[in-house]
């Protein structure tokens, strides 16, 4: 007797971790560096990112500043977080020297206007790698969730709402909300 196998045909979504290193090794420019730090290592987001502002970044303190609708979380920048950041300012001057756009990440089309780089420029980053940036971000946050239990930490560190955290940490720790729900 042959039997139909139900699964077949399926694509089921599966994590995909790529270590930093990796993606660092995939970037060609001070603009993918910095941009693979900052999903890979901070979780920002895409929108996050086209936010950010020149004034934004504060070198002195280590320090980015994200600004989102209603609120600003601050993101403060480890070593190498630091050497990429210091890197993109002065490579964006090198390249166009007498642009007047304020956001922190551009390209040549965005140079002369008003606008941060489109998200397709984002994107194509992590294409080359062979993971999308929402994946990325998602597992960084859920690694770290994988090393602690608190969310809190989780909140303060990458700025995230208490129902991700909770989303999140139960993710990574099926056994700890099977108690909670008790």
């Amino acid at each position: 007797m042959i039997f139909r196998d139900p699964t077949h045909g399926l694509i089921f979504a599966s994590i995909t971790t790529v270590p930093l290193s990796i993606l660092l090794d995939h970037a060609r420019s001070a603009f993918e560096r910095f941009l693979i730090i900052l999903v890979c290592g901070h979780a920002l987001g895409g929108t996050d990112i086209r936010r950010l502002l020149l004034a934004d970044l504060d070198l002195p303190r280590e320090r980015i500043l994200v600004r989102r609708p209603g609120s600003w979380h601050i993101n403060y920048l480890d070593e190498i977080s630091y050497q990429s950041a210091s890197e993109r300012p002065r490579e964006r001057h090198h390249r166009w020297p007498m642009s007047a756009n304020l956001h922190l990440l551009i390209i040549r089309w965005t140079a002369v206007e008003p606008a941060a780089a489109t998200s397709d420029a984002l994107h194509k980053t992590f294409k080359q790698a062979g993971v999308s940036m929402q994946t990325a971000r998602q597992d960084r946050i859920l690694r770290e969730a994988f090393e602690t239990e608190d969310p809190l930490h989780l909140i303060r560190l990458f700025g995230i709402s208490d129902t991700t955290a909770m989303r999140y940490i139960t993710a990574a720790h099926p056994e700890r909300a099977a108690k909670l729900l008790r």
